[in-house]
């Protein structure tokens, strides 16, 4: 007799067990709310103010105006478009402004600077590492002259050495010629930089995470598709 009750109160037990197990769980929810897509093409008002100090458009090879620098067209022989790690075209990003209204000085007022990122991390936190920092003209199309990438070369030094960038976006055309040393570091380090990106004011400023997607191209300077997701 208590044999068959112990039987029986095993079977009811392991009867909850299964049962237990079989009931759906929670879907957890999607850390990511919506995606900005960060392309430019033609027509696009962001991109038309981003040419307006004299940068030129890209070649028409895509019909996309936004294009990933790969570090092959800095320094030959390095990675070409192609040739990037994937884990390295999906990582964090992060937006800082370059606020021209705020700088009195011309020649700081195309740059980002070292105070800039002292500035931007007590507001919101070290820059993740291996992320991707885009910078926001708050004033383009107000003169700023052409750059390679807006940013001052111990800033970005200190971003590809301390906090492990993967590469840049900017808005404009970059213009490598008016500071090859820096050119050079950038690809040494492996960073890309994404031009011609658009629509950077929707983003915030952190939390975000940027997908971009060239060609499995030889080529240097491509046509790409860049996506952002959004908390």
């Amino acid at each position: 007799m208590r044999i068959r009750s112990f039987i029986i109160a095993y079977a009811l037990v392991l009867a909850i067990l299964l049962f237990a197990d079989r009931r759906p769980t929670p879907v957890s929810q999607n850390r990511y709310s919506h995606v900005i897509d960060l392309t430019g093409m033609p027509g696009d008002a962001a991109l038309n103010a981003g040419l307006l100090n004299g940068a030129q458009p890209p070649a028409p090879a895509s019909d996309s105006h936004t294009r990933i620098v790969a570090p092959d067209a800095l320094i030959p022989g390095t990675w070409t478009a192609g040739q990037i790690p994937a884990e390295r075209l999906i990582a964090p990003l992060v937006v800082m402004d370059l606020n021209v209204a705020d700088r009195k000085a011309p020649a700081a007022s195309s740059q980002i600077s070292l105070d800039d990122i002292a500035a931007w991390e007590s507001q919101h936190g070290a820059i993740p590492q291996g992320a991707v920092v885009a910078i926001r003209h708050a004033g383009v199309g107000h003169g700023l002259p052409s750059v390679a990438v807006p940013i001052s070369a111990d800033a970005a030094q200190f971003l590809m050495d301390a906090r492990y960038t993967t590469g840049f976006a900017i808005e404009t055309q970059a213009d490598f010629t008016t500071d090859r040393p820096l050119a050079r570091q950038i690809a040494l380090h492996g960073n890309y930089v994404v031009e011609g990106a658009t629509r950077l004011t929707a983003l915030p400023a952190t939390g975000s995470l940027i997908i971009v997607a060239p060609a499995k191209d030889k080529k240097s300077r491509v046509g790409v598709r860049v996506l952002a997701m959004v908390k």
